[in-house]
């Protein structure tokens, strides 16, 4: 599959041409429909963690059989969602290819694509967005309505007890997306990648900090100009079995988080893992818990995660116990 579709072990690329069969080719063979969308993953294992009624996810669907699967998954799942409806575009799909331990997905966007500014700014949903407290951005986003995202970015700069996460989500966000990125970054309360998105980020950036270490980098992203300059940027940078990078803007050194230990024989899928680590990740800092606590956090819920088909969560739900 991955010879015949021009696909890497262990890669997230959005879908051309060349790849449109690849999703019905992969219906033909052995394979499970799960609920996805990065974001939405992390969502869904935020609201996991966090008290009922906590989370809101906003997105764009079409109106087909897999928008009503995600609807119904989001419901289980206790996450409320606000989808704009497109009707001429089908629900994104990604596939994606499991061998061994790597995963290689491959998205096409389609309706998710279609994400407008309108329904952000429409009085009901706005409403939403001025009631909330954290605000969540993958950086697959940013191919789709930049204005979006600095709507939120701006909302959340306005307000001293309002936070702003970005996630880097993949290294061609960076490598082709890298002015849209850039723009968002003087609002990074928190940035969250892992060493190949931070390791392409460097590489665009050029300067000093090209190939420079994960420490390196994570330090030059933590002291980029910042426009709330009331809360100090975090950088948590994941590094799959090797320890969490973080750095705080200020601070002279990184800390390193060991990751939690899981025998190999264990891990079943390890698809949306770096979603599952955000949402705890992000329910930590929501729940007020320490950096620490918020990093170790991420890692139980990524370590329940590959344990699991996709990025899903056991049931009955686990509750969070430190390391």
């Amino acid at each position: 599959m991955l010879q015949k579709y021009s696909l890497k072990p262990n890669d997230a690329i959005l879908a051309e041409e060349s790849h449109m069969p690849l999703y019905e080719d992969l219906l033909s063979r052995k394979h499970a429909l799960i609920a996805g969308g990065a974001a939405q993953n992390t969502a869904r294992g935020a609201q996991y963690i966090l008290p009922a009624d906590s989370v809101l996810y906003i997105g764009c669907v079409g109106q087909d059989e897999y928008a009503e699967k995600l609807r119904s998954a989001c419901a289980a799942a206790g996450l409320r969602v606000e989808y704009r409806v497109d009707e001429t575009q089908p629900t994104g799909r990604c596939g994606v290819v499991i061998t061994g331990n790597n995963r290689s997905l491959c998205t096409h966007l389609a309706a998710a694509n279609e994400y407008k500014m309108e329904h952000l700014k429409s009085p009901k949903i706005w409403d939403l967005v001025q009631k909330a407290k954290f605000y969540y951005v993958g950086g697959f986003h940013l191919t789709v309505c930049v204005p979006a995202v600095m709507a939120l970015a701006e909302e959340a700069a306005a307000h001293p007890d309002k936070v702003f996460v970005m996630n880097l989500s993949a290294p061609f966000i960076a490598q082709f997306f890298k002015q849209q990125l850039e723009d968002t970054s003087p609002y990074w309360d928190y940035v969250i990648g892992n060493e190949t998105e931070a390791a392409a980020w460097a590489e665009a950036q050029g300067g000093d900090v090209k190939g420079k270490s994960v420490p390196e980098i994570a330090m030059h992203m933590a002291g980029l100009k910042k426009v709330n300059e009331g809360r100090k940027r975090t950088v948590v940078i994941t590094q799959g079995t090797e320890s969490t990078v973080v750095a705080v803007q200020g601070e002279s050194k990184v800390r390193e988080y060991p990751v939690r230990t899981i025998a190999k024989e264990e891990i079943y899928d390890t698809n949306g893992a770096g979603d599952a680590f955000a949402g705890g990740f992000v329910a930590g800092i929501v729940e007020g818990k320490s950096l620490e606590e918020s990093v170790d956090m991420g890692q139980w819920l990524a370590r329940l995660s590959i344990k699991e088909l996709g990025p899903q969560f056991p049931s009955p739900k686990q509750t969070y116990s430190k390391a």
